[in-house]
This record gives structure tokens, C-alpha cells and sequence, in this order.
């Protein structure tokens, strides 16, 4: 395999890590935002809908990725342009992988927080305010990674 194909490797790594997170959050979530909703039916009361939203609250990391992603692409780019990649691959691997996975850990761990949030408003309705906060808490992991890593890219050789 030659470098460039290495190079994007990191690339990839970026997107599908992040968004397998996103996917593992947003399904833990959905299933407790499902069993919050059977029991209000059960329970003949009405359903809230403010569910959703901690259904969705792990999708934002897949767009960190995806910048992530952009802005390792740009660099490969240039990289290759300049005929430099050969010295600095293994930064733009480690970026994308190690990226990934924390962004896409940060997902998962936010839906896990987020679905006890869905059954913890199911049951009470309450408390909404502060299940937000940890999510953006949580979230904010995801936002440190992306951002410190696209601060560092240049700088990586």
C-alpha cells in the first residue's frame, strides 16, 4: 500500500469511529426513550416528546468527525502536494484513529447518560435542566478533541 492510502486511513478513521459512537449513543438512547414511553402508555399518561432530544444529543459527535475528517483530508492534501506525507503519516493515522475514538466514546457515553435521562423525566418529569447539563458536559469531550486535534494538525511533523 502505498503512503497516501495510509495517510487516509487516519481520514476515514476519523468519520466512522465518531459516527459508531454516534450510532451506539443514539440507540441506547432511543431504546430507554422507548421504555419510558411504554410505561406512560401503560400508565395512561401523555408521552413527552422532550425525549427525543436525549435520543438525539449523540449525533453531534459524527459532525466533529466530520470536521475532523475535512480538516485531516486537507492536510494530506497538502502533504502530498509538497511530497512531505511520506515524513508525516503516522500523525494524520494517529490523529484519525485516536480522534475517532475518543469523539466516538464521548458519543456512546452520552447516550448511556442520556437514556437514564429519558427514563429518569418518563417516570418523574422532572429534572430536565440539569440531564441537559451533563449531556453538554459530556458532549464537551467530543468538542475538546475535535478542536485541540485541528489546532495541532499543522503542527504535527
Amino acid at each position: 500500500m502505498s503512503i497516501e492510502v495510509w495517510g487516509n486511513v487516519g481520514v476515514s478513521a476519523a468519520i466512522s469511529l465518531s459516527a459508531a459512537g454516534s450510532c451506539f449513543g443514539t440507540g441506547i438512547a432511543g431504546l430507554a426513550a422507548i421504555g419510558a414511553w411504554k410505561r406512560c402508555i401503560l400508565e395512561d399518561r401523555g408521552l413527552p416528546f422532550i425525549l427525543i432530544a436525549f435520543v438525539g444529543a449523540p449525533l453531534s459527535q459524527t459532525i466533529y468527525g466530520l470536521l475532523l475528517m475535512k480538516a485531516l483530508s486537507k492536510e494530506a492534501s497538502e502533504l502530498v502536494a509538497a511530497g512531505t506525507l511520506g515524513a508525516n503519516f503516522t500523525h494524520l493515522i494517529a490523529a484519525g484513529i485516536f480522534g475517532g475514538i475518543a469523539i466516538g466514546l464521548s458519543a456512546l457515553m452520552q447516550g448511556k447518560a442520556a437514556a437514564a435521562a429519558a427514563d429518569a423525566v418518563g417516570e418523574t418529569g422532572k429534572g430536565l435542566g440539569n440531564f441537559i447539563m451533563v449531556l453538554g458536559i459530556i458532549e464537551s469531550v467530543g468538542l475538546f478533541v475535535m478542536v485541540f486535534l485541528m489546532l495541532t494538525i499543522g503542527k504535527l511533523a
